[in-house]
């Protein structure tokens, strides 16, 4: 590969890899993963991925884990 060509394969590599840091430092974001269910990155290492209709049942539940969470309150940690 001529050195032109590398070094223009370089910068769109770079372009690219600043473009990834910038999404990933604003936070949680929604994917479709590879088998068409709902994945959200930027809670923790690893996406947490359901598919739709689990998405609905646990958004359902809201109140419910909001309850819940606060009755165990002094039970739960929270990440920092």
């Amino acid at each position: 590969m001529p050195d032109e060509d590398l070094k223009t394969e370089l910068e769109r590599l770079r372009r690219e890899n600043a473009a990834l840091k910038r999404s990933a430092s604003s936070g949680i974001r929604l994917k479709v993963s590879e088998k068409g269910a709902v994945s959200v990155y930027g809670m923790g290492r690893f996406p947490v991925t359901l598919y739709k209709e689990q998405w609905i049942k646990l958004l359902d539940m809201a109140a419910e884990i909001r309850a819940f969470i606060s009755a165990n309150e002094a039970q739960l940690k929270a990440k920092e």
